[in-house]
């Protein structure tokens, strides 16, 4: 669809807008209701009818196919002709300022019209109606009461503002419930690509590549973390490829290491974490940084499960001397922890001990630690204690993927004897995704 510039389309896109909205649908709403009405096997998705939507409803683009016209007169209830009849622009006197101009062009002002007001307030209506019954609040009708100012901030865009949101989420994914982010992010991860799409100066897109790394890294974990594999592969692609183009470094080590991190935790083959995990620390180059150590927390793992003892405590003090440098010592003691407990080293208290002083209750990495407490105990045959931890840890809330693998170490360590008891059968039946 070309867009044009014929003085009437502005017009028509606020009726068919202000339509859609006095009856409370969203652009997609609006368009599944046009599919309806279309008798027609090849007709595009709802998604793609959508996107025609808002080119229509911003007057760039004439409706010329009949179908699409016809449904939306039988959408709407609303006779055709009535529907798409021209605005009657009166001729303008001789002196105005729309003198010598186009028969029914339309004048852009700074005064919102009728429409406009008409339109803000029952956008409005539509939030206030949305938060009272607790429902997510409608992205359409926050972008008609920002119409306004959004005209008036033009292309500006505030990429620390939206670097305080990385931050925000990388806050919130360790105290929320696993998953309950996902929208949220999708939500935001969207916006930041609605901005990209614009012409912005290098500084600023390299500063908003930034924030759309640090977001898609963040949701492919969350994907990651509810079991959605193929969503989790799609983000994380996007988010390499958003923090090599952004030029960031740090940011660039930091992807590829949580995507290492979260493969350690998967059924992704091995191999596929440790390559992550290498080509993070190759790109940090030495310079320390919090993805070098997530990614010599992964080597230390991946080397304490194929019984690389001593490959593990190279990895650990590696990390150790990265944390000794940014700080981060409640995520050093969690993975020596964790580590100590594979390998049967007795380090593994003390670090647990550690560790669990630095956590807060409610946490996801409290929980990590929990079951690494669990673990330990059936290692070290207190295997009632052990399998009474762990079903109270996992009875607490979801868990995130790390924790349904620690599980599995639990279950994989149970003697014969003991897989059959009730504490066991139970602890299988909760973490079945396992």
């Amino acid at each position: 669809m070309a867009k044009e510039t014929s003085p009437e389309l502005p017009a028509l896109g606020r009726r068919l807008r202000a339509e859609r909205e006095r009856r409370g649908w969203g652009r997609r709403t609006m368009a599944r209701h046009l599919l309806d009405h279309i008798d027609d096997r090849q007709k595009p998705s709802h998604v793609t009818v959508a996107g025609y939507i808002k080119n229509w409803e911003a007057g760039e683009v004439r409706i010329t196919d009949p179908r699409y016209r016809a449904a939306y007169a039988a959408a709407l209830g609303i006779p055709e002709d009535e529907l798409f009849a021209l605005p009657n622009v009166p001729v303008s006197p001789p002196g105005t300022a729309m003198e010598g101009l186009p028969p029914g062009t339309v004048m852009e002002s700074h005064t919102p019209g009728l429409w406009d007001d008409e339109m803000r307030r029952r956008a409005v209506l539509e939030l206030l109606a949305a938060v009272t019954a607790g429902q997510a609040v409608p992205s359409d009708a926050l972008e008609t009461i920002f119409t306004g100012v959004e005209r008036v901030l033009g292309a500006r865009t505030d990429v620390d503002e939206w670097e305080r949101v990385v931050a925000e989420y990388d806050h919130l994914v360790s105290v929320r419930p696993v998953g309950s982010l996902i929208n949220d992010m999708a939500t935001d991860v969207a916006a930041v690509g609605r901005i990209l799409d614009r012409p912005l100066p290098p500084a600023v897109s390299a500063g908003m590549l930034r924030v759309s790394a640090g977001l898609s890294g963040l949701l492919a974990a969350q994907f990651e973390d509810v079991g959605q594999r193929q969503a989790a592969r799609m983000t994380w692609s996007m988010a390499r490829r958003a923090a090599d183009a952004s030029g960031d470094r740090a940011l660039r080590v930091w992807v590829r290491s949580k995507e290492a991190s979260m493969a350690r935790w998967s059924d992704r083959p091995p191999a596929v974490a440790a390559e992550l995990a290498d080509e993070a620390v190759h790109i940090a180059g030495g310079t320390p940084c919090r993805g070098l150590a997530q990614a010599h927390a992964v080597q230390a793992s991946l080397a304490a499960r194929r019984g690389d003892v001593a490959g593990a405590n190279e990895a650990l003090q590696a990390l150790e001397e990265v944390t000794e440098q940014g700080g981060g010592q409640r995520y050093l003691h969690l993975n020596e922890a964790y580590v100590h407990t594979l390998t049967h080293d007795r380090r593994a208290g003390a670090a647990l001990s550690r560790a669990l002083d630095l956590s807060r209750p409610g946490t996801v990495g409290r929980k990590e630690l929990d079951l690494i407490q669990a673990m330990g105990l059936v290692r070290e045959r207190e295997i009632n204690a052990g399998l009474q931890h762990a079903l109270t840890t996992v009875q607490g809330g979801p868990l995130p993927a790390s924790g349904f693998h620690i599980v599995g170490h639990i279950l994989h360590d149970l003697p014969p004897s003991a897989r059959t008891l009730p504490a066991a059968r139970e602890l299988r039946a909760l973490t079945a995704a396992v």
